[in-house]
């Protein structure tokens, strides 16, 4: 499956969460087997050997980072919202347009040293992953790297993550 074949998956829902924005809606992608495989697929072989452990951030990041895990035969660990996770937790707060927000993560989530592989649906500011990325350095990991299905590329998020490898199968540069 070409890329462009993969974006007809990608669904716009105009005003959502609200006026002014487009969403872009993946759940006909990973509700389509062969589309939800060609993300995996192409995910996967590029970090094949080259990874220790895959980071799902909530909630649409696990919906890809598990199976890529998976196709690794590597463990994956989550960064979720407050109040989510049961064990002993560190934190990292990150700026949205409209206030700030935070993420955890198990502070047992890895070894120190693991090369991780942040994964999420979609970079658009960077806020959300460079907060994730925070939390693998504070605990003494090395990122090898953040893969995204949909890059919002007008958005710029992309050098809120400084010089971490930015993998994204699907780009949109318009508004």
């Amino acid at each position: 499956m070409t890329l462009e074949e993969l974006k007809t998956y990608v669904r716009d829902i105009p005003d959502f969460p609200k006026p002014g924005i487009v969403f872009k809606d993946i759940t006909p992608l990973v509700g389509s087997g062969p589309a939800l495989a060609e993300v995996v697929g192409r995910i996967g072989d590029r970090y094949r050997g080259s990874i220790d452990t895959v980071l799902g951030i909530e909630s649409r990041g696990f919906i890809v980072g598990a199976p890529v895990a998976h196709r690794l035969g590597l463990g994956m660990t989550v960064v979720r919202k407050p109040g989510k996770l049961p064990g002993d937790t560190l934190a990292a707060d990150y700026e949205l347009e409209y206030g700030t927000d935070r993420l955890e993560i198990h502070r047992d989530a890895f070894g120190k040293k693991s090369r991780v592989l942040i994964v999420d649906d979609l970079l658009a500011t960077g806020g959300t992953a460079s907060a994730a990325i925070e939390l693998v350095r504070r605990l003494g990991g090395e990122v090898a790297g953040c893969a995204f299905i949909i890059e919002l590329g007008f958005l710029k998020g992309r050098q809120r993550l400084g010089d971490v490898e930015v993998f994204s199968l699907l780009g949109y540069d318009g508004e």
